[in-house]
């Protein structure tokens, strides 16, 4: 669906969630930035810092809904809508569904461990679940990949590097 928007605001608030990706990026982690709304407004934000966490749970989804959580008292979300900068994983999926979150929009797709078509389809339809999330992908998703691009490259450091790596390699997985 490229920059369109899905609804009203979508556009406005995944590019909120692109300044959060920013800020992980500059603190050295893949830059994934999230936001949570309800009724129009940032009830919780958060972006990806495993790294600098030492946790392996600290997705941008994960800190967007323990902060929102923490706002409004209450562990269930229902009415929201989660704009996320990259596909949510399974991992993060799972948090979504128990915290009742009505809606994920995000940017770019994963195709090496995204669980709302790309590899794994537990949003929405996931019929296992008691709850069912409405998703919609693609929402300003060239602006969504380019800094996630730019980080593994950089990362990576450049074909010449990826090429002097035995095949294989953990450093050839994003």
């Amino acid at each position: 669906m490229s920059d369109g928007d899905v609804e009203s605001g979508d556009a406005r608030f995944m590019r909120e969630a692109l300044v959060l990706a920013a800020r992980a990026e500059a603190e050295g982690e893949v830059p994934v930035g999230a936001v949570l709304v309800r009724d129009g407004e940032v009830i919780g934000s958060g972006f990806n810092h495993p790294i600098g966490g030492c946790d392996p749970t600290a997705h941008a989804e994960v800190a967007a809904l323990r902060d929102a959580a923490a706002r409004v008292g209450n562990y269930r979300l229902p009415g929201t809508t989660l704009y996320v900068t990259l596909e949510p994983c399974p991992m993060c999926a799972g948090a979504i569904v128990h915290a009742r979150v009505a809606r994920v929009v995000y940017g770019a797709r994963d195709p090496r461990g995204g669980a709302a078509g790309s590899v794994f389809d537990l949003l929405p339809s996931d019929a296992r679940f008691n709850h069912r999330v409405a998703c919609d992908g693609g929402v300003l998703e060239a602006e969504c990949a380019a800094p996630l691009r730019a980080f593994f490259r950089a990362r990576r450091g450049g074909a010449a590097a990826r090429a002097a790596r035995p095949q294989g390699d953990v450093a050839d997985v994003e």
